[in-house]
């Protein structure tokens, strides 16, 4: 489901959203329909440590997830809505999904997370980064996250539901100066702030236009998340 105004929430795409078609491979869907104007990935890769500059265009994810939590996340500008993203031909993370993920896309202009941890499975043990955990907030421009899950304690101030994913006006390309949009007649919201506490996420990709990441720490562990 999709975020309430205010309150604990869970979103996920699951296998009820799409199936794999017999003779292709290729993803089929059944909820969304022909709603989706494909455009391809809408971003790719793990946190990095600083990134400026004009967001990539479109990326082949690895089809790993991973997952990041935060005790909270603060941003101004939110917008939400869902595609797909693509693996590479033939990736060997590609399973069932014929290369393809349903993902839910979320968008904010300016963001800053406490406490945040992101972690990736490598097979007995785990990437772990850690950052925002001394007093100063991660922080970041126009941050985009494609996620099958999202859970936490969500509060919006002048928040859209239903809105077309084409006319979302919230998150701006700093690069291009565009705005960040989904396709014409896709489900999707808005809202001019967004206070999430609890936040947990599988992700499939993030970027951003600068990532700022105070206190940082990179290392292989044990446990994730």
């Amino acid at each position: 489901m999709f975020l309430t105004d205010k309150g604990s929430y869970e979103m996920s795409v699951t296998d009820d959203e799409v199936t794999t078609g017999p003779a292709t491979g290729g993803v089929r869907w059944k909820r969304f329909g022909g709603m989706l104007a494909l455009t391809g990935a809408v971003s790719a890769g793990l946190i990095t440590l600083t990134a400026n500059g004009v967001l990539a265009a479109n990326f082949s994810i690895s089809g790993m997830p991973f997952t990041v939590t935060a005790t909270k996340l603060y941003g101004e500008g939110f917008e939400q809505f869902a595609t797909i993203d693509n693996m590479i031909p033939n990736s060997p993370n590609e399973g069932d999904t014929g290369g393809q993920m349903v993902v839910i896309v979320s968008a904010i202009d300016t963001a800053e997370l406490t406490k945040l941890c992101q972690s990736v499975s490598l097979g007995g043990m785990f990437l772990k980064i850690t950052a925002g955990d001394a007093g100063t907030p991660v922080k970041a421009k126009t941050l985009i996250v494609d996620s099958d899950l999202i859970s936490g304690n969500a509060n919006f101030q002048r928040i859209n539901v239903g809105q077309d994913a084409s006319t979302l006006d919230k998150v701006t390309d700093p690069g291009t100066g565009e705005k960040i949009r989904g396709g014409e007649g896709v489900f999707a919201q808005q809202a001019d702030i967004v206070e999430i506490t609890d936040l947990r996420q599988n992700n499939y990709a993030t970027t951003a236009a600068r990532f700022t990441l105070p206190h940082l720490r990179m290392a292989f562990t044990d446990d994730g998340c």
